[in-house]
Parts: C-alpha cells; structure tokens; sequence
C-alpha cells in the first residue's frame, strides 16, 4: 500500500555507479538524508510510488525505462508529480530535462558542495522548472 504522506527526509536515487553511489551516500547521510538506492529505472518508478520520497535523483542512462522516461511517468502519476527530480548525468541534456519535468538538472562529475546544496535548496523552496549547474 503506498505511503500517505512523503518521507520529509528520504531520498531516493537511481544510479548505477557504485562509486558514485558510495559518495552520494555518504556526503547526503552527512547533511541528515536517508537515501535508498536503486540501479533502473523502474524500480525507482515503483519506489518512488510506494515511499513517496522527498526528492528524487535519476542519472538519464539507466536499464529498463531510462531518466528522462522516468522523470514523465513521475510528472503523470497523482501520487508522485509533486516530487522534486533532479536529473544527474554525465551528458549534456539540460534541456531535455526541463522537458522531462525535472526540477534541476546537475552534470557530472559528483561535486559535494554543488550537489548536496542543490538538493537542500530543491527541498527548501520546491521551485518549478529545471535550472543547471554545469562546471569543468
């Protein structure tokens, strides 16, 4: 049965990087997140509808639906079209994000203090539309 109110401090991320996945556990456990991980997409559409997370990360490349798939099937579900995605890849599709429905768009590589002040920010003001923080 799916949760009635979002988890206020749950994050949920797909991603397949084990190493990036061990940095983001570890930096977003360090600003008072818990995060539950998982590597395709759709089983972040399932988790997402049944803990109803506070925010949700998706790299685009992922098995089974991808990011930018999964951030539209997000935006159409009552239960999960209220909740912040930030889209977190390698590639350069910013735009394509916004189009998707993502709240932010953030490039890759993992930047700690980019990363998690997003997030927090994301949080905090639940703005609408995708901004991008790129850097080198």
């Amino acid at each position: 049965m799916p949760s009635q109110h979002p988890d206020t401090r749950t994050l949920l991320i797909a991603e397949r990087d084990q190493n990036v996945r061990e940095l983001q556990q570890y930096f977003l456990g360090e600003a008072g997140f818990a995060v539950e991980f998982v590597d395709d997409g759709q089983a972040a559409l399932e988790r997402a509808q049944l803990i109803r997370p506070t925010l949700i990360v998706t790299e685009i490349l992922l098995p089974k639906i991808d990011g930018l798939a999964l951030c539209r099937r997000l935006r159409d579900d009552p239960l999960t079209r209220d909740i912040p995605v930030v889209v977190f890849s390698i590639l350069a599709a910013a735009g394509r994000a916004s189009e998707a429905g993502a709240n932010a768009f953030l490039r890759k590589p993992f930047v700690e203090s980019i990363f998690v002040t997003a997030i927090q920010e994301l949080i905090a003001a639940q703005p609408t539309g995708a901004m991008e923080e790129q850097w080198a």
